[in-house]
């Protein structure tokens, strides 16, 4: 499993032109899911996203994590995010889970997330989104089971 995370201070996704997902100071979480991911990854990856400390703290050092500074989640589906860009100049998408396993596994993130954050926000499973965010810093990272 892995996820892209962007500090934000604020990010939306629509679909179709209508607003599906929208948060405020947050994360976004571009999940992917790979082949052989279990809810054990799940909780492992969700627990280091929400303690991940990178807010900054009143001496402008990043010490504070998502739920310190009550932050909050938008959550995206996006497969590309388990792609193998090792070889050649196309990505090959063999480890990306099916998206019926992945699509179990990704609401399982969400209300895992929904459990420890203030307010989680999502897009749409395997739909065509449009993602607009404002990046804070910019800061951001790949996590990785």
């Amino acid at each position: 499993m892995r996820a892209i995370l962007q500090r934000v201070s604020s990010a939306n996704v629509r679909v179709d032109q209508a607003l599906v997902g929208e948060i405020d100071q947050g994360i976004l979480v571009l999940l992917g899911v790979e082949k052989g991911d279990t809810s054990a990854e799940l909780e492992k990856l969700l627990n280091k996203l929400v303690n991940y400390r990178i807010f900054n703290d009143h001496k402008g050092h990043m010490n504070l994590s998502v739920t310190d500074v009550q932050g909050e989640l938008l959550i995206v589906s996006q497969f590309t995010v388990a792609a193998d860009t090792k070889k050649g100049l196309r990505p090959s998408f063999s480890s990306a889970a099916p998206p019926d396993i992945a699509e179990v596994l990704y609401n399982e993130f969400v209300e895992q997330a929904g459990k420890v954050c203030k307010r989680v926000a999502v897009g749409r499973f395997g739909a065509d989104m449009k993602v607009t965010l404002t990046n804070d810093g910019p800061v951001t990272f790949l996590l990785t089971t």
